[in-house]
Parts: C-alpha cells; sequence; structure tokens
C-alpha cells in the first residue's frame, strides 16, 4: 500500500474513481489526490470495468457514478457487494428529486453514502461540495465491516421475530423521534416496510442528509417502503401514519401540539438537521414520545436520548449485529440511555404494538 509523504506511519485511503465523464474523472481525481489522506489508485469508465477493478485493486473506498454506458452504477454496486464488498459512496451530478432517488435506490445493495458531485472550481459550490467529498470518502473508509443488505420485499410479511411482547404501563405514543446516519436509509426502509400503515401517531426523521437531498430520499423512501413518507413545511400539523423527514441545511424541533418548527440554528455534532436537535424537543412529551436511534458515526443523539428516557420515554438503540455503524446507537447503550437494543424488524414490531388502534398499550420485553 501507498504511504502519504511526509507521513510514513499513515497509509493512504485508496480511492476507485467510477465515472464515465472525463472531465468529471479529472475533476475528481484531482481533488481526491489533493488531499494527502487519499489517493486515487484507479478509473472506471463504465460499470462493467468497476466490477473488474474492485476485484483486482481491492479499493479502500469507491465513489460510484449512476449513469454511464452498459452496466449503470446501480448494477455494479450490486455486482461489487456480492462479489467483493468494498465501501461505496454514490456520486450524483443531479440535485432532482428523481435522480437522488435513483442514487439512493444502490443502498439498497450495500452502497453507503450519497453525496452531490463538485461542480467546477469556479463554481460558488464548488468548496462545499469538495469538502463533503473529501469528508465523506474518509469517514467511509473507517467503516470496519461492510454488510449487503438482502433485498426486501415491502409487500411481503416480516420474518418471525425472537421477541416477547408484554403489556406495559406507558400510555400510547403521540410521538415518535427517530436518528440515523450511515446505513440508515436502508434501516429505516425496513423499518417503514414494516408498519402498520394507519398507526395512531407521527414519525419523524432526522436523517444526516446533504441539503438538497431530502425531496429524492424522501421519493426513495416512499417507494421502497410503501409508506406514506413527506418533507415537513415549517408549522406543519404533524398527521398519525406519516413519516417526516427533516430536511438538509435545518434543524428540526418540534411544539408541543405535535407540529414542527424548521430552525436555521447551528450545526450540532457537525450536522444540521442533528438527532439532538430533534430528541431534545421530543422529551417533552415524555412518556408519549418514543425515541429510535439507529446505525451512525459518532455520537449525535446518544445524550439526548438519555435526556429522552429520564423524561419517561421509551427509548430504542439499533443492536450491533444489525447497524452498519454501531457508533451513535453504540453511544446510547454505553450511557444506559436506550430502554431497548433491536433490530430494525423489531423495532417495526414494537412500533406496530405501541401505536395499535385498538386502545391497548404495549410494549417489549427481551
Amino acid at each position: 500500500m501507498s504511504i502519504a509523504p511526509n507521513s510514513p506511519a499513515a497509509p493512504r485511503v485508496r480511492v476507485l474513481v467510477v465515472e464515465d465523464s472525463p472531465v468529471s474523472q479529472e475533476l475528481l481525481t484531482t481533488i481526491l489526490n489533493g488531499d494527502p489522506a487519499l489517493q486515487v489508485v484507479g478509473i472506471a469508465a463504465n460499470g462493467e470495468a468497476a466490477v473488474a477493478a474492485a476485484e483486482q485493486l481491492r479499493p479502500d473506498v469507491i465513489t460510484m457514478d449512476i449513469h454511464m454506458p452498459g452496466l449503470d452504477g446501480y448494477g455494479a454496486t450490486r455486482r461489487i457487494m456480492e462479489r467483493c464488498p468494498t465501501r461505496i459512496v454514490m456520486v450524483t451530478g443531479s440535485l432532482l428529486a428523481d435522480e437522488v432517488a435513483a442514487s439512493f435506490r444502490a443502498m439498497e445493495s450495500g452502497a453507503l453514502a450519497v453525496i452531490v458531485k463538485p461542480p467546477g472550481p469556479g463554481h460558488a459550490d464548488y468548496a462545499a461540495a469538495r469538502d463533503e467529498l473529501l469528508r465523506t470518502v474518509k469517514l467511509m473508509s473507517e467503516v470496519k465491516v461492510v454488510k449487503r443488505w438482502a433485498a426486501r420485499d415491502p409487500v411481503t410479511s416480516p420474518p418471525p421475530l425472537k421477541a416477547a411482547v408484554t403489556d406495559v404501563s406507558q400510555p400510547r405514543p403521540r410521538i415518535v423521534a427517530i436518528g440515523a446516519s450511515t446505513g440508515g436509509p436502508v434501516a429505516l426502509q425496513v423499518i417503514l416496510s414494516r408498519l402498520e400503515p394507519s398507526i395512531g401517531a407521527p414519525l419523524v426523521i432526522v436523517q444526516h442528509i446533504s441539503p438538497g437531498f431530502a425531496d429524492g430520499f424522501t421519493q426513495w423512501l416512499a417507494q421502497a417502503s410503501a409508506y406514506d413518507v413527506r418533507v415537513p413545511v415549517h408549522g406543519e400539523q404533524l398527521l398519525p401514519g406519516v413519516a417526516y423527514v427533516a430536511p438538509g441545511g435545518l434543524q428540526l424541533t418540534l411544539d408541543p401540539n405535535c407540529s414542527v418548527r424548521l430552525v436555521d440554528e447551528p450545526a450540532e455534532h457537525g450536522f444540521k438537521p442533528s438527532v439532538s436537535f430533534l430528541f431534545r424537543s421530543a422529551a417533552q412529551f415524555g412518556p408519549e414520545a418514543v425515541g429510535v436511534l439507529l446505525t451512525g458515526m459518532g455520537r449525535d443523539g446518544a445524550q439526548e436520548l438519555d435526556l429522552m428516557r429520564r423524561a419517561g420515554a421509551l427509548t430504542i438503540a439499533q443492536d450491533k449485529a444489525s447497524a452498519v455503524v454501531h457508533g451513535m446507537p453504540g453511544e446510547a447503550v454505553k450511557l444506559g440511555a436506550a430502554s431497548h437494543v433491536m433490530t430494525p424488524e423489531t423495532i417495526a414490531l414494537t412500533l406496530n404494538r405501541l401505536l395499535r388502534h385498538d386502545g391497548k398499550t404495549s410494549g417489549i420485553r427481551q
């Protein structure tokens, strides 16, 4: 493995660039090689070449374009994850909702993140997009285990779950607050695809996402889960049986009447929206709230999940075996913030039991 200049002890992150445009190839290569922690070890101009290069070069991270001649980025991602699982970052050249949704489809095959392709150096958004690319590639290189999520049919019945359900005294929740980061899109798809469509509370989701991606992500999530998923507007009254995804570039907070406020407040833990911001406002609902912290790097939301627990909320963290990255839920478990630790499938079962319309209150015992 190559060693970064002037840093003999630090191995560089080896990157394969998959891109059919020569101009974009040069731009991405220049940006990535310009960071002393990164090294472009190969370039592939189509999906077939990407699969071959991944098998031959065994890069640490692959940046993957979607639209290419022959085998597209979605198909290439699936083949790579089947043959030689690798950390894959999807790079989209468009912020149109349909294009972003198509990029998120690759997550069903094992891609870890979706980011926007940087424009040229003269563009006003160049610096921000460049920094996002570099940050994402370096963060994804730290994912120790690449998991391939099996394709799931949202209309089929979920498999049997190893969890004992028992009645508890907790009132039926008015709000479910969910936080996620790396690996979160597919975990959310698994949960939403198994929820009953008429559950008795709204779901409010903070998924770490770049500005401009919320509409496309929401479109993909709704299609992939067959659940009603929307991006809320400021002041919107939240409805039961609907999942609301916070837009990028704003913080989302909840009012006591279950309406949403979108505010331009500083980032927390480096994120805007942040899970911490949402969970703090969800704590006001006390035992009438559920907090769910899913896969992701760092500790965003962990302390605030504990705040929810101490206010009487039911709190859940994703288990280590099913999480792509156990950072956020793992931190919550260390703090004792999670009342329960579960797989996404079991989380869905629990929410269905808690939020049923028959007036009963149920919880979960493991």
